[in-house]
């Protein structure tokens, strides 16, 4: 075989790697109580099938401030990203390959819940779990909110898992 011919198959290959790999994995994670949050949290990592910047970042949803007040209602919110060491800490549940569609989708509703009247944290309606139950849905996934999860974010996630048998073990 000439060298041209086995640059080729090479290079070749290489590109091909290239594209597998040119794609957002969104993987789902949960964190056990405690005093960080947000517990329920979905991490990205890749570039776009269109091309562009690297993605390398993790969105959840939780309350501005912590107080008693949560309790009782509802309570200013916010869009929040994790720390490295707060992601290494938590445990990812499974993992998708995502389309660009899919991302755009997942990033509209980070941003529409970055505003009124989305950012508004309510404990039993519009919490960590719920944002990670919608990002799902964003995603292409099958997703529901059984009340009894809704407060339990580890619960939660292997639910979802249990739900879409065909997405992959975390990345």
């Amino acid at each position: 075989m000439s060298w041209i011919r086995k640059f080729l198959i090479v290079m070749g290959a290489l590109c091909l790697n290239g594209t597998a790999s040119a794609q957002i994995v969104a993987t789902f994670y949960s964190h056990d109580f405690g005093s960080h949050f947000p517990h329920a949290f979905v991490v990205f990592n890749g570039t776009p099938l269109r091309g562009g910047e690297a993605v390398n970042t993790n969105f959840g949803f939780t309350a501005k401030s912590t107080t008693p007040a949560i309790l009782m209602g509802s309570v200013a919110g916010r869009i929040d990203t994790a720390k490295p060491g707060y992601v290494k800490n938590s445990n990812a549940h499974f993992s998708v390959v995502l389309t660009d569609a899919q991302y755009d989708a997942m990033m509209a509703l980070v941003r529409k819940w970055s505003v009124k009247p989305d950012s508004v944290y309510n404990l039993n309606k519009h919490n960590c779990v719920h944002f990670a139950g919608y990002m799902a849905l964003a995603a292409g996934l099958k997703a529901d909110f059984p009340k009894a999860l809704m407060k339990k974010p580890r619960s939660y996630m292997e639910y979802l898992h249990k739900l879409n048998p065909g997405v992959r073990p975390p990345a």
